[in-house]
């Protein structure tokens, strides 16, 4: 079932939510919920394509969180909300656990403190295990850990099937969806906001700013200067799918005030993650690799678990993160402008997404805009499995009966068949270029990287590609 799309009146939106990553979508969804119109501008050309699509794609307790922050809060009640979601839309999830190791004294005797504000957080199945049961559980790490905080809940998660699925959901239950749509002007009266894009203006009345890294730029134009986004680069290795016996649970670092640190984590692709580094740059939009990166990682790898190095890397990547001169989330609503601001969303926005949007719609009740839940929703969408957890398509003997081109391998490396090729090209949101294939099937993103299968997957997606779909949504506002 798909709920009826609830178009603009007068060509006005009741909300626009500025940003298409995770906690966007997320919202969208929340408030596409409601009894009102609500468009989602993202400025590229698909959703997830920012921050959201490059980090360690860990589902977080919230045990290591500043205790009474909002981030703690929605932390802790993202976890819950964001599995049990998983479970209806087939997002991949494996709940390997981690442990944080202690590699000298000063760590050691930090990891009590750690512990009870684990349990400040309302996180209490911590427990703290000496050398000898690290190496039990752990029997490829390096020499030299003297102790570790088991962390049993953590868990690895598909970050990309995760902002498809949430955006899909949006979509299905009316939001209106406006890719390339970059916000470079508003104009406000006492009734509408107009925003600026090269695709045009969208006309709305109540604005959720969840742009990410750039949420100040946004935040500016609306005349405040309440923060500014710092991007944090980090980069990252893949290692190949030979090494995951090494690695099945994540290994955590002590945290220090720059971040979570270089962990050590497997994927639910079936490879293994070492990373990310913490650089503050100014080029919002360098992801680029670095030699420099790369030393560092490979000195931290050195240390953590040496055999591993010796395995082939798979791929290199980067992420920027939200870094802002803030120490929590700062989501702040404006009446008076019908505004709300979602900035400061830094890593850990992958779990807390829909708690935080569940928070904004709090906020923006409270700031006079009326939502009535709706009695027409949707269920939620299936979402294809990435994960190496479950059975995939080409393993389903009975699905290939059915459809023969599940059977059809078209990338050996990650098993990727020209059946969900297809589908991918003909979703409720279609891949719209081979980076969107990639994330929604995993095509060219094993150890030759396209290099074999490139060309057959890039003309299967020129055979099916369709402009249905979002694309088609661009005039929705006009």
């Amino acid at each position: 079932m798909t709920a009826t799309p609830h178009r603009p009146h007068d060509g006005v939106f009741d909300v626009a939510v500025i940003g298409g990553g995770i906690v966007g979508a997320a919202i969208a969804r929340e408030l596409s919920g409601c009894d009102v119109s609500v468009a989602l501008l993202e400025a590229r050309d698909d959703v997830g394509d920012g921050t959201s699509k490059a980090n360690t794609a860990i589902l977080h307790t919230g045990f290591d969180a500043k205790p009474g922050t909002l981030e703690s809060r929605l932390v802790a009640r993202g976890y819950q909300l964001l599995s049990a979601y998983a479970k209806a839309t087939g997002i991949p999830v494996e709940h390997t656990g981690a442990v944080l190791v202690a590699w000298n004294d000063e760590e050691l005797a930090a990891l009590p403190a750690l512990k009870e504000k684990a349990e400040a957080n309302g996180y209490a199945h911590g427990r703290i295990i000496d050398a000898d049961e690290i190496y039990r559980v752990l029997p490829d790490l390096g020499e030299g850990a003297l102790g570790g905080l088991t962390v049993p809940d953590e868990s690895i998660i598909c970050t990309w099937t995760t902002n498809l699925a949430l955006a899909t959901d949006a979509r299905q239950r009316g939001t209106t969806i406006l890719l390339d749509h970059a916000v470079t002007g508003v104009d406000q009266d006492d009734e509408t906001t107009v925003l600026h894009t090269p695709a045009g203006e969208v006309r709305t009345r109540w604005v959720v700013n969840a742009a990410g890294l750039g949420a100040d730029h946004i935040d500016r134009l609306l005349g405040h200067d309440r923060f500014t986004v710092t991007p944090r680069r980090g980069e990252l290795f893949v290692f190949d799918k030979l090494t995951r016996p090494m690695v099945d649970k994540i290994v955590l670092p002590v945290p220090t005030s720059r971040g979570k640190g270089v962990l050590i984590s497997p994927t639910i692709y079936g490879n293994v993650m070492l990373g990310p580094t913490a650089e503050d740059l100014t080029d919002r939009t360098d992801t680029a690799t670095s030699e420099d990166g790369f030393d560092f990682l490979l000195s931290k790898g050195e240390r953590l678990m040496p055999r591993l190095l010796a395995e082939e890397v798979t791929a290199s990547y980067a992420g920027l993160r939200a870094a802002i001169d803030h120490p929590d989330y700062l989501i702040e609503a404006t009446p008076e402008q019908r505004y709300l601001l979602v900035g400061g969303i830094r890593s850990t926005g992958l779990t807390a997404g829909i708690a935080i949007a569940e928070h904004a719609r709090t906020l923006l009740e409270a700031a006079g805009l009326t939502l009535r839940t709706r009695s027409d929703l949707p269920d939620p969408p299936r979402m294809p499995n990435l994960g190496e957890a479950s059975p995939r398509p080409y393993q389903d003997a009975d699905l290939i009966a059915r459809d023969p081109a599940y059977g059809t391998v078209v990338c050996f490396c990650e098993r990727v068949t020209e059946g969900e090729i297809r589908d991918a090209c003909h979703a409720t949101l279609p891949a719209r270029s081979l980076e969107g294939l990639r994330r929604r099937t995993r095509a060219m993103n094993g150890r030759c990287q396209g290099f074999f299968c490139g060309a057959a997957v890039a003309a299967l997606h020129a055979q099916h590609q369709t402009h249905d779909g979002c694309a088609s949504q661009h005039k929705d506002h006009r």
